[in-house]
């Protein structure tokens, strides 16, 4: 019965950690542009999610070590330098648009201005991780997501045609706007499998105090998370498919995603939207923080634990509590919300051969994994990512320039 609460904990974790500002916020205009065409990218992110994230886990719980700390160790700092700075810059970036997320629900809400939130939201997030306990933390904020079902009930009472929608998980590009098309898909992918999630992930791993016991209970995690976290992704698309699309509205700040549930649901739509956007976003923003502070105290060799008193890993504490207050300043000089996570976006795709290509190394070093090494189903589905990743460092950028705005 432990086991089956942390595989259910473990999948409300997921669903949480899937859909945030960037997952939202890119599915929403893929369905206003496209409609359901871009289905197609939501599949593939959360393939390429479940993959990664199995696979960091495994690597956790049987070396004990987390994914940074691994890197680190085979490939010398004189490489991991690479990974260290453009995961820091890029999930600071991310972090940025995931507070700017949580500070406009609760504009929605009040009608103050998302500037005046960014500090007390910086806050209140800084004060858990201060306070909190690794396990409560992550899944509270994740449990609190819940509220994001009212999306698939939204989607379902709007009655779409489900061959239609099925049509849309086989790839096909419209005659026009290619450019905004691929740079959608892209994004898509890049909110999907931002690299923050795998070494959170694998660090909590570690904190979790997660050993050879738990490769089915991580396995499923991965799984069923991921994929309930990919189907509210696609929910987004049908929705603003058949909200937006209609209706020539295009998606071109956050705020307008407050009336995406209202046509099915009426005035609890709206409600559940801010409050969908508001909780999920926060939970980013403890993650990401956290995130940073794995990645810098693994790259360093600092002590590191979300559980211990922050006087003990006194490192570790400084660095998540600089990394929200450094997110919070271009929010409360009020950044373009929906620009800055394009952006980040198109960033997060184009840094993943970073991490993406040494965990394929990693995955086969019989002295981390002993037996539990990748076979040659694992090597074929990480090395497909690998590729991928190749393709977006090389598309990202000029289709950011091209079809981003």
């Amino acid at each position: 019965m432990k086991r089956l609460a942390e595989v259910a904990l473990g999948m409300v974790t997921g669903i949480g950690g899937f859909l945030e500002a960037g997952s939202i916020a890119t599915s929403a205009q893929a369905g206003a542009d496209f409609g359901y065409r871009l289905l197609w990218a939501v599949a593939l992110g959360t393939l390429a999610l479940v993959v990664l994230l199995e696979m960091s886990g495994r690597l956790a719980l049987v070396s004990q070590r987390p994914l940074a700390d691994a890197m680190r160790e085979r490939f010398g700092i004189s490489y991991f330098v690479v990974p260290l700075v453009v995961g820091l810059v890029v999930s600071l970036l991310v972090l940025a648009s995931e507070l700017g997320g949580v500070a406009l629900a609760l504009e929605m809400a009040t009608g103050v201005a998302f500037r005046w939130w960014a500090l007390p939201v910086a806050l209140v997030g800084w004060a858990l991780l201060w306070k909190g306990r690794f396990g409560p933390l992550e899944k509270g904020t994740a449990a609190l997501g819940l509220v994001s079902v009212a999306i698939v009930v939204a989607a379902v009472k709007l009655h779409p045609r489900w061959a239609d929608v099925g049509a849309g998980f086989a790839p096909s590009v419209p005659g026009g706007e290619r450019a905004h098309y691929w740079f959608l898909a892209v994004s898509i992918v890049g909110a999907s499998i931002s690299p923050y999630l795998y070494y959170f992930y694998s660090a909590g791993a570690i904190e979790e105090k997660w050993d050879l016991t738990y490769l089915g209970t991580n396995r499923l995690t991965a799984a069923l998370g991921n994929t309930l976290g990919g189907a509210l992704a696609a929910a987004v698309v049908v929705v603003a498919a058949l909200v937006f699309l209609p209706r020539a509205i295009h998606v071109e700040r956050v705020e307008q995603l407050g009336v995406l549930l209202t046509p099915a649901l009426g005035l609890k739509g709206f409600v559940c939207m801010v409050a969908a956007l508001g909780v999920n976003c926060f939970g980013a923003t403890v993650e990401i923080s956290l995130a940073c502070a794995y990645l810098l105290a693994q790259a360093l060799g600092w002590e590191w634990a979300e559980d211990a008193k922050p006087r003990e890993h006194a490192r570790f504490s400084l660095t998540y509590t600089v990394a929200i207050a450094a997110a919070a300043v271009p929010v409360a000089l009020g950044v373009d919300v929906l620009k800055l996570t394009n952006f980040s976006m198109a960033l997060t795709s184009a840094s993943l051969p970073v991490t993406v290509l040494p965990l394929l190394v990693l995955m086969n070093d019989p002295k981390l994994l002993h037996k539990h090494r990748n076979g040659w189903l694992g090597n074929l589905a990480l090395g497909g990512i690998a590729v991928l990743s190749v393709v977006l460092l090389l598309v990202a950028i000029p289709l950011q320039i091209l079809g981003g705005g």
